[in-house]
């Protein structure tokens, strides 16, 4: 791109991510309050989480200034980084085991969850590889096949750490960017096929996953077990009604749903802000991507339009999943609310992400 072509980036997604930033900063703190009290340092979570939220605007303001068109120049730099450290949680001293799961790594003293860095590569990845101007779409082993197999081979690293939830995303966001590049309807029938038997099985072979499926169906079957996370998350939801008990004053934060500052974040907005709080969260989130969608829509190239996409498509399944799972509408996975919920790494690579959209956003046609 000529400098000259550069104009102002999208302020209406800016000014959101801040504001969506900001609130989660204060919902952070008001739903890990009780649980700080343990560490004796109530300012424990959210000091973590604006120190994440620096550095992610830092990352976002400098990446929203350098041209996207240079990503190229890293994609085969990140896959390796991406499959280094991915592979790095399972090194002793260097992988970090956290409720049985290893998927953080400690670097400096900061722990970081490699599964994000996978979200970004992935899309960036993909965008490129669809976008070059030899490949046809019709052709599945030479368009389609080959950012599969990437997200294949990330998706095997995660499901052993475990964390299916995070492999899915990436999977749908994946598919989602191929199916937007053209893939013709016979392939996606054919691969949906395909995926059906598989997800059915991942999601049965182990005895902790079979039991999120049959507490989803039923969670009362086991309320003390398998099915305590939902009920819980309902129990929060349920009294918030129009207007919320009020900030700070959620009655489920009080060691009844199993750290609220993470995934189930928004239960606690349910609780304290009522349903005017979780809408306003949607209506913000909506906007966000209705914004992201008019970029790729307008990206003055099929690498920037699937980049945006991307990036777009990423933000949203994670709301969804998100969503769903607090409110019961789906299975219980460990996927965050992007940008409110309490986590470094996500927060960092989300807002690097959404600096890359900005900077897509400069080039627009509109």
């Amino acid at each position: 791109m000529k400098k000259q072509e550069r104009k102002d980036p999208d302020y209406t997604i800016f000014l959101v991510t801040v504001i969506l930033l900001a609130f989660g900063l204060v919902m952070v703190f008001s739903a890990s309050i009780i649980v700080a009290h343990v560490r004796e340092d109530h300012f424990y979570y959210l000091r973590r989480q604006a120190f994440w939220a620096v550095l992610g605007l830092v990352s976002l303001f400098f990446v929203s200034r350098v041209n996207y068109w240079k990503l190229k120049k890293l994609i085969w730099p990140m896959v390796i980084l991406n499959f280094v450290l991915l592979a790095s949680v399972y090194i002793p001293g260097v992988g970090v085991v956290i409720n049985n799961a290893r998927r953080w790594i400690s670097i400096g003293g900061l722990s970081i969850q490699p599964s994000e860095f996978t979200k970004l590569t992935v899309v960036v990845f993909t965008a490129w590889f669809l976008s070059r101007p030899e490949v046809k779409m019709n052709n599945f082993f030479k368009s389609s096949l080959i950012p599969l197999s990437l997200m294949g081979a990330s998706f095997l690293l995660i499901l052993q750490q475990p964390d299916l939830g995070t492999g899915v995303a990436i999977a749908a966001t994946t598919g989602l960017i191929i199916v937007i590049a053209g893939m013709p309807l016979w392939q996606i029938f054919a691969l949906s096929l395909m995926a059906g038997p598989l997800g059915y099985y991942l999601a049965m072979s182990e005895d902790y996953r079979r039991q999120r499926i049959l507490s989803f169906l039923d969670p009362w079957a086991d309320p003390l077990d398998s099915g305590y996370h939902i009920i819980q998350s309902l129990l929060a939801l349920g009294p918030g009604g129009l207007l919320g008990a009020g900030l700070g004053l959620s009655r489920q934060k009080l060691y009844y749903l199993p750290e609220p500052q993470n995934d189930f974040i928004f239960a606690i907005i349910g609780e304290e802000l009522g349903f005017l709080g979780t809408f306003t969260v949607l209506v913000l989130f909506f906007i966000l991507l209705w914004r992201g969608f008019k970029v790729a829509l307008h990206a003055p190239d099929s690498f920037g339009s699937l980049l945006a996409a991307g990036i777009t498509g990423m933000i949203g399944l994670q709301v969804l999943i998100n969503i769903g799972v607090v409110t019961g509408s789906m299975p219980v996975t460990g996927i965050n609310l992007p940008l409110i919920s309490a986590g470094g790494s996500s927060l960092f690579f989300t807002l690097t992400a959404i600096g890359v959209l900005l900077n897509v956003s400069r080039y627009t046609k509109i």
